[in-house]
């Protein structure tokens, strides 16, 4: 017995009608948004994500699939999908065409950390990523873009929002971090220690309670943005309150990835452990720069399908059940069933969804088998039917029947579906 590997998950035909209407509403709600889709490849060369996603991060560091090819090539199985679209922006001189651009993606990515409830090693992500546009404007529509996907989802959340601002903020604010965090180098875990000196800003998303405890009291971000970071946010507040999405300040708001810039934000639910965050994102203005291409603003966000799908379930969100047969052809014997194929082809074709028996079951098993499938009809042929070129239609609800054509099948199961 060959069992799947650890950290993915099989999603059998009773289960995979939800994921197909979250992918559903969350192609709707990117429509709605004039947002594009964009397909990336599932594996880049490892620099992409380690000049991407940056070198000091735990998923460059600890968590990324990578392998040599037969070309002896460092590849890597995507671990987000930021980074892929980045390198398709430049290489297909999007950033020479008409912005902003906006896409979204629907993409497995793969990361190897230990399995736990909406976190596999083998995950998919819902990401939207709007290229072209440094106005807090677009910050706004990003965090719109997915709030108005939550709600369509049925789910409850929060909204958390920071600013880590540019790159001179963020070089005082690192000072101020080393200052503070110093006298306690002692106490942090061993990722902290190697934080510390290459990315102090990364001690503030460390998991492990001892960092949390001291991450607590640590100077805030916000008192160090410069006049243009600070009038941004400000600017990226007014927007969600003119659209009315309400949102909470949370100073300790990083984000996991280096190439983020000024806002981040995170949509929070409770009840998932540790692992609440179902969506997050903010604004990377340098990502395309540090992919090579020329400096060209951008913001985005990413969600979990996985996660989204726990959350729904635990908010009691409805998720509508996948249509039913509208007819089921029962044959009596041979020359009966080929004509029950003839007639379910016909339907299938006028879109009527109909099934017939395909395991030679007797005319009581038929009718067992029809019931489980919740048809609203069957049709019965034998002999006699063939003879009068008409079958016995039973409403399995009401239990009457009638006979109907051969010929007024398509008609009145189109009209009757």
């Amino acid at each position: 017995m060959i069992n799947i590997p650890k950290g993915t998950k099989d999603v059998l035909p009773a289960e995979s009608y939800k994921w197909q209407f979250v992918e559903r509403v969350a192609r709707e709600v990117a429509a709605s948004f004039n947002v594009k889709e964009i397909r990336t490849p599932t594996f880049e060369a490892t620099e992409l994500f380690q000049r991407g996603v940056g070198n000091t991060t735990d998923i460059v560091n600890k968590e990324m699939y990578t392998f040599l090819d037969k070309g002896n090539r460092s590849m890597t199985l995507k671990p987000e999908g930021t980074a892929g679209v980045g390198r398709a922006f430049i290489e297909n001189g999007l950033q020479g065409g008409v912005l902003p651009l906006k896409m979204f993606y629907i993409t497995p990515a793969f990361r190897y950390e230990r399995p736990q409830a909406g976190r596999l090693r083998e995950f998919h992500q819902f990401g939207v990523e709007l290229f072209g546009a440094k106005g807090a404007e677009m910050d706004a529509e990003a965090i719109m873009i997915a709030n108005t996907l939550l709600k369509k989802l049925g789910i409850s959340v929060s909204l958390k929002l920071n600013s880590i601002g540019c790159p001179e903020c963020r070089k005082r604010y690192n000072e101020a971090l080393k200052a503070f965090f110093a006298p306690h180098i002692e106490a942090l875990c061993y990722d902290c220690k190697t934080r510390f000196e290459k990315n102090p800003l990364r001690l503030l998303d460390c998991k492990e309670e001892a960092c949390k405890k001291i991450n607590a009291a640590a100077p805030s971000i916000l008192e160090y943005l410069c006049e243009d970071c600070a009038q941004h946010f400000e600017k990226v507040k007014e927007y969600l309150e003119i659209a009315g999405v309400e949102y909470e300040i949370d100073e300790r708001i990083v984000r996991g990835l280096d190439y983020y810039t000024r806002t981040v934000f995170e949509f929070v639910a409770s009840g998932i452990g540790a692992q609440g965050t179902v969506c997050a994102g903010g604004r990377y203005d340098g990502l395309i720069e540090e992919l090579g291409g020329k400096s060209v603003p951008a913001v985005g966000f990413a969600a979990g399908l996985e996660r989204l799908l726990i959350v729904m379930e635990q908010c009691g969100a409805e998720i509508p059940q996948p249509k039913t047969p509208t007819v089921y052809f029962a044959g009596m014997d041979e020359q009966s069933r080929k004509q029950c194929f003839r007639l379910c082809t016909q339907l299938r074709a006028a879109g009527v969804l109909a099934e017939i028996d395909q395991m030679e079951r007797s005319i009581k098993a038929q009718f067992k088998y029809a019931d489980k499938l919740g048809v609203q009809y069957v049709a019965v042929i034998g002999e006699s039917e063939l003879a009068d070129g008409a079958m016995n239609v039973k409403n399995m609800a009401t239990g009457e029947s009638e006979k109907v054509a051969f010929e007024a099948a398509v008609e009145y199961f189109s009209k009757n579906q």
